[in-house]
């Protein structure tokens, strides 16, 4: 999926002369950043094979992508207080290490639990490697305008590894084998360590170096247990009503309530809730979080439509899926463009509509309807959408923050697209399975012939997906609606600098 980011402030300001082997170590740090955004999207095309080989059920494959986002979300801003106490090269160099490690673990997965407890662990990982990394290029760049192109290479590379993904995730899954998706990450790190250790100058944060433990562990076992409880409702055994997935969900949603109690009298808090109360920013972070959790019903859904109702192989699904990339670099470069004329709010209505109206385009997909007439014209617009969503959204992140909390403002966006992303997944999952369940038992008779009751479990299938569609619009509706209440930033207030869209 999407994943916008935002420099973090450095933490030491800096005289000494440039660092010589700048430009090297930002190409070092491309490389492994490239490597998180792959695992974002490699993975989408591969999970039909993933799903069959390891005996994943219906209700469960969500966790090949909420096991990642999860954990990366949950523990990211984690991640940025280690990177800046501990050294930032001392991190960089551990996530490497650790996510090329859970990548291993992934790719020689035996069942489904051992490959979301893989995926999980690279985004643990990928919470050390990614704030570790753009917090290096803040203080290797400290020339403005080096800076800002310094930027602009980072993520027009970990931007285009969103559509490199689809594709390599393909041609992986085609012609050699699912599992080669993880296993990739292995020479990729191998790559970056080797050059980072000689390469990367080591640096760190002086002053208060005290961790919130308590508060990173709490909100992600909440944001866990939420999930859980939301794939259990999934299950025909269990449903909404379900005591089992009840309980998941009313505890997940009460450790989230403590979470927001450590943050308040935490002296050193992992989120502090000053950046959250601001009404601009907040808003901001709501959208981001609806807008994440609606677009899983485009990415994750059009998968097994491709594959297991048009009967695309994974590269043509890979190469299906390019137009939303397409449609997210032509907005992404006119938002740029328009954002100092026109401020945030009217990009951001108008990209949350676009894509609103995609998602709802979407919902007239059938067994026999044709990818052209169907999918493309809402995939075009979909990434249309997402550009000019993602874009102000960045500057949006940093209004009126003070320099002390930048980076935390930074990490909090891309926290609260991964945990939307990961929300949105599973409740977008339980309801297209409660739909598909639904609509075969209305429509599947006895004593029907195969040939006929297989159309009819496609039909059910493509109803579940269509399901999914509306309920992610309605998702983005409420972004839209988010955004015209809460946020009244003028364009005068948008940081000129600080914000980077990456993918």
């Amino acid at each position: 999926m999407t994943t916008t980011v935002s420099r973090p402030e450095a933490a030491e300001p800096s005289a000494a002369a440039p660092n010589p082997r700048r430009w090297l170590a930002l190409t070092i740090i491309a490389i492994a950043q490239l490597m998180v955004v792959l695992d974002a999207t490699i993975v989408n095309i591969a999970l039909p094979a993933m799903q069959g080989d390891l005996g994943i059920t219906d209700a469960e494959r969500q966790w090949v992508l909420t096991a990642y986002t999860l954990t990366f979300g949950g523990l990211l801003l984690l991640g940025g207080r280690i990177a800046d106490y501990w050294g930032r090269k001392r991190t960089f160099i551990a996530g490497a290490i650790g996510f090329a490690a859970a990548s291993a673990l992934g790719g020689l997965a035996w069942d489904g639990l051992s490959l979301f407890a893989a995926r999980g662990l690279q985004g643990a990982f990928g919470a050390l490697l990614a704030p570790a990394g753009l917090a290096l290029l803040t203080v290797l760049f400290t020339d403005a305008k080096e800076r800002a192109k310094a930027f602009a290479v980072y993520g027009a590379i970990a931007g285009g590894g969103a559509a490199v993904g689809l594709l390599l995730g393909g041609v992986l899954t085609e012609y050699a084998d699912w599992r080669w998706c993880l296993l990739v990450n292995i020479p990729i790190a191998v790559i970056a360590i080797a050059a980072a250790i000689p390469f990367v100058p080591e640096s760190k944060a002086e002053g208060n170096t005290r961790y919130d433990i308590p508060g990173a562990i709490v909100v992600t076992l909440g944001l866990i247990s939420l999930v859980y409880g939301l794939t259990k409702a999934a299950e025909p055994e269990h449903g909404w009503d379900s005591p089992q997935a009840l309980a998941y969900m009313i505890g997940g949603a009460v450790l989230l309530v403590v979470f927001v109690v450590i943050q308040k009298f935490s002296k050193n808090p992992l989120l502090p809730l000053r950046i959250l109360l601001d009404r601009n920013r907040g808003g901001a972070y709501l959208s981001s979080t609806l807008t994440g959790a609606g677009l899983m019903g485009a990415f994750f859904f059009l998968t097994f439509y491709f594959q297991g109702v048009l009967g695309y192989t994974p590269i043509e699904a890979g190469l299906a899926s390019l137009p939303i990339s397409a449609g997210v670099f032509i907005s992404a470069g006119v938002a740029s463009q328009l954002l100092p004329k026109l401020g945030a709010k009217p990009l951001m209505i108008a990209g949350a509509v676009l894509a609103a109206g995609s998602m709802l385009f979407l919902t007239q997909i059938g067994v026999t309807t044709s990818y052209t007439t169907h999918v493309l014209p809402g995939a075009i617009v979909l990434g249309l959408g997402l550009g000019f969503t993602f874009v102000p959204l960045s500057s949006l992140a940093l209004v009126g923050v003070p320099q002390h909390d930048a980076g935390a403002a930074s990490a909090t966006l891309n926290a609260t697209q991964q945990v939307g992303g990961s929300l949105g997944a599973a409740l977008l999952s339980t309801f297209a399975l409660n739909a598909t369940t639904d609509y075969a038992a209305e429509h599947l008779k006895p004593g029907m012939d195969p040939q006929t009751a297989g159309f009819v479990q496609a039909e059910a299938a493509v109803h579940g997906f269509a399901t999914a569609f509306a309920w992610g619009g309605g998702l983005l509706v409420v972004s839209a609606i988010v955004i015209t209440v809460l946020i009244k930033v003028r364009k005068s207030d948008l940081p000129t600098e600080g914000a980077v869209h990456v993918g």
